[in-house]
């Protein structure tokens, strides 16, 4: 039978269900998830200061590639490249690099699960691995710069409850110290109690800079909770929600229990 009397579909834009529930914590986690939402600027970063706390390259260095840039290698032709635009830094042939967050369990902005998923909602071009302490990002270098900006300029990034570092992560969990700062073997970051701000004097590989980065100032623990996508029982309580998420989690793993066996079940 012919199909051009068919009427034609109506596309629809598919519109994600980022995250049930009604508290203020889902609705934190609906706004970082959400890549319509721009994440609101509380402090401003050089470029060269980007540069400095990943610690690739040297401010104005050529970045490194791992292979030609794509125009001149001849890609054989492949309709996935035809609908896929590629980063700029994969056109360049940049080489991998990352940058490698950890976030105190005491009202950080956003935690390992959620950055996971905000990434992949947010960025193109990226590998993420999502640990319980940790939560590492590779890019190519030239789309990483411009990502880290981001995450580190705006609401999600507390420079006292959000920490970069590459190596020798641990002591996240740990108790806040006196200056509600999160515990750092390497010593990453310097508290100034004259003006309450927080400088990075090393880079996130632990190296000392030649000139501090100001963080400015940290943010009041009221703040924090505010802004915090994670639930706590001194705070907001998982079970103001949990009505919703049980739905959502019944409903799919019910899904893929019907979708796997089919219609031959076994009796209720």
């Amino acid at each position: 039978m012919s199909d051009v009397n068919k009427e034609p579909v109506e596309k629809v834009k598919y519109k994600p269900q980022l995250c049930p529930g009604r508290t203020l914590i889902a609705e934190n986690r609906r706004r970082y998830l959400n890549s319509d939402y721009k994440l609101k600027k509380i402090r401003s970063l050089s470029d060269e200061e980007i540069t400095k706390l990943l610690g690739f390259r040297a401010f104005g260095e050529a970045y490194k590639s791992i292979h030609p840039p794509l125009a001149e290698i001849g890609e054989p032709d492949c309709p996935i490249r035809k609908v896929v635009e590629p980063t700029p830094g994969a056109k360049a042939g940049d080489a991998i690099k990352f940058i490698q967050f950890t976030d105190s369990i005491y009202y950080a902005p956003i935690m390992s699960s959620i950055r996971g998923r905000m990434y992949h909602m947010r960025y193109r071009g990226c590998d993420v691995g999502a640990l319980s302490g940790r939560t590492p990002l590779e890019m190519r270098e030239r789309d990483l710069e411009g990502i880290v900006k981001e995450l580190l300029e705006t609401e999600i990034f507390d420079p006292a409850v959000n920490a970069v570092r590459a190596i020798t992560v641990h002591g996240h969990s740990l108790r806040l110290d006196e200056n509600g700062v999160m515990f750092d073997a390497k010593r990453r970051t310097l508290y100034s109690p004259k003006d309450n701000c927080i400088y990075y004097i090393k880079n996130q590989w632990g190296k000392v800079l030649d000139t501090p980065i100001n963080f400015g100032q940290k943010a009041s623990e009221e703040d924090l909770k505010k802004r915090t996508a994670a639930y706590r029982n001194d705070n907001v309580r998982f079970e103001e929600d949990e009505a919703e998420y049980l739905k959502v989690i019944f409903n799919m793993y019910e899904n893929r229990v019907k979708g796997g066996w089919g219609k031959d079940l076994p009796p209720q």
